[in-house]
């Protein structure tokens, strides 16, 4: 699982103030912000029939080469956005000098849901490109680039404005092994992980399978909530019990409906939608992110900095031992690895808590993760917590 070609590029506000073009928005101390004289967009969401008028800014990334063919590119970013305000994060490929493919909407975002329904934009698609809920899939283009615009929305009774704190994007070309079985371990032991497991807290989410069914059906779908939710509460981050005391009856554990609730996608009707997941830890003072990994020999290397990974994996019932079940996309925990190099799981698709943390083996794990969603994986750290030195290639 080894030489794919991944690229990651993250710009942060106001450190980047000088990059991009802005029109209508200003850099900040916490951000890109809407200046004194922004636009006007009137927009009516598809999800209540609400129609509103909003001042509007947008910056426009500078073109980010790659240096390689693209197949997939996935956004992620972080900002504020209180009552009244959102913002839209739109993609585009290059090719050379020039724009390879159009323009496509990768989420129109908010961190609550009473000013417009948190939503990936369904049916993009042409002979070029097409969206697939929190991914820009290339079909007929030519992407060896990508162009990002965010734009930010403020309705015009709000007592306070959005600001754009980090907008990034993963690039990748499609993982090795595609349509074939596990093959051989990667190295372990290389990233110092070996024999280390973080201390991340257990969070069942089928304990919630019988109780609260809104956002996504309920605990049987909040794989990606539950492990932000231990995650965050792991770097003591998680929400205080005033924001989730709306959970009626609490249940089990209203932070994990609290945070189903606030992950939703509306238009894709899941909880799992990446950006948004990432989106909403961000919203508790942690750095976020998505990115691919190549291999858990890279893994290794943030477990080593104290850093759990939620990784995304796809299989069948005993093709990975252990995990004895059939999904066709699963968030899991990584906390830690054993002395031999084996993977050890917080799985939250587990009937308790106690039955949460899961060692498997090392390659089947690997090839369920790599080709299952091409090594999706959700950084979630303060930023006191430095990541690990990057590859050449960077993907983080």
């Amino acid at each position: 699982m080894t030489g794919r070609d991944i690229a990651y590029r993250r710009f942060r506000f106001p450190a980047d103030r000088d990059v991009g073009l802005a029109d209508g928005l200003t850099a900040g101390p916490d951000g890109l912000a809407l200046d004194g004289a922004p636009g006007r967009l009137t927009h009516t969401d598809p999800h209540s029939g609400t129609t509103a008028e909003y001042a509007a800014g947008s910056w426009t990334s500078p073109v980010t080469p790659l240096g390689f063919a693209a197949v997939e590119l996935v956004p992620s970013w972080t900002a504020h956005t209180p009552a009244g305000c959102w913002l839209r994060v739109e993609l585009r490929g290059w090719a050379g000098d020039a724009a390879s493919t159009g323009w496509y909407e990768l989420g129109n975002w908010a961190a609550d849901d009473s000013t417009v329904h948190r939503a990936s934009v369904p049916g993009q698609a042409d002979d070029r490109a097409r969206v697939a809920a929190d991914t820009l899939r290339v079909t007929g283009a030519t992407v060896t680039g990508w162009q990002v615009r965010v734009t930010l929305l403020r309705r015009l009774d709000a007592a306070d404005g959005p600001a754009l704190r980090t907008i990034g994007v993963v690039a990748s070309t499609d993982p090795p092994g595609v349509g074939q079985r596990a093959g051989a371990r990667t190295d372990a032991g290389a990233g110092g992980a070996r024999g280390r497991v973080l201390d991340v807290p257990r969070y069942a989410q089928r304990l919630h399978a019988t109780g609260e069914t809104r956002w996504g059906g309920g605990g049987d779908s909040w794989c990606s909530p539950t492990c932000v939710s231990m995650v965050l509460d792991f770097w003591g981050a998680g929400p205080t019990p005033d924001r989730y005391a709306w959970v009626t009856p609490p249940g089990p554990r209203p932070r994990v409906v609290h945070a189903a609730r606030h992950c939703f996608d509306h238009a894709y009707a899941g909880a799992g939608n990446w950006p948004f997941n990432t989106a909403y830890a961000a919203t508790h003072g942690v750095d976020a992110f998505v990115t691919r990994l190549r291999s858990l020999a890279e893994a290794e290397l943030f477990v080593a900095a104290g850093i759990p990974l939620i990784v995304s994996a796809a299989f069948t019932a005993g093709q990975v031992p252990g995990l004895d079940y059939d999904t066709r996309g699963h968030l899991i925990v990584l906390v830690g690895f054993t002395a031999d190099g084996d993977p050890v799981l917080n799985d939250p698709y587990a009937p308790d808590d106690e039955r949460v943390r899961r060692t498997v083996p090392r390659a089947p794990f690997e090839h369920a993760w790599q080709v299952g969603s091409g090594g999706i994986a959700y950084v979630l750290r303060p930023e006191s917590t430095p990541l690990p030195p990057p590859p050449a290639q960077a993907n983080w």
